[in-house]
């Protein structure tokens, strides 16, 4: 059973390489954002991205830095399958995963400005946002000095392998395939 965490800026592609893993490759997908989201509506909450963020912070701080990861790793273990898990945000995340031999951190980047292009066709329920917003929830979200919180520049220069996706979902799809037979 392989394992592959993936880590990335907002609107990089990360849900792209999901699809792609799970439709081509016989992946289970499990979600952070799934996992909080519902969280939030449990709490009868608002779905937006700070209160993901908050919600994830409150339960890093309450439990441990990689406690989302552990949970999920905990029912991709119980599926006994190849797995994916999205959204890794934390350095503890990683280190709790990477205890597995068989995990894998992908991460993935593209230009800003393609990446909120991106966001706003998506249109989700947390992209309704303006660029400026973006960038603010971009920055807030790429470093900290808090374990409980997300730092993604961290978390990417962990990464096993680093997709570039400024590119063609085919060009996205054939570096994936790469990395692929490679481990």
């Amino acid at each position: 059973m392989r394992i592959i965490g993936i880590t990335g800026t907002i609107g990089a592609g990360k849900g792209t390489i999901v699809d792609y893993l799970t439709s081509h490759h016989e992946f289970h997908h499990f979600s952070v954002r799934g996992y909080l989201t519902k969280i939030l509506k449990e709490r009868d909450m608002e779905i937006n991205r700070d209160n993901l963020v908050a919600v994830a912070n409150e339960l890093r701080e309450k439990n441990s830095p990689s406690f989302i990861a552990e949970e999920l790793y905990r029912e991709a273990k119980a599926e006994g399958k190849n797995c994916i898990i999205e959204s890794i945000r934390t350095v503890g995340e990683i280190n709790a995963l990477r205890k597995n031999n068989q995990f894998f951190l992908f991460a993935v980047d593209a230009d800003q400005k393609l990446r909120y292009q991106r966001i706003v066709e998506r249109a989700s329920e947390t992209d309704h946002i303006s660029y400026e917003t973006f960038v603010d929830n971009e920055n807030r979200e790429m470093s900290s000095t808090d374990p409980n919180k997300q730092n993604l520049d961290a978390c990417m220069k962990m990464a096993d392998f680093t997709f570039i996706n400024n590119g063609s979902f085919e060009d996205l799809y054939e570096q994936v395939d790469e990395i692929l037979k490679r481990i």
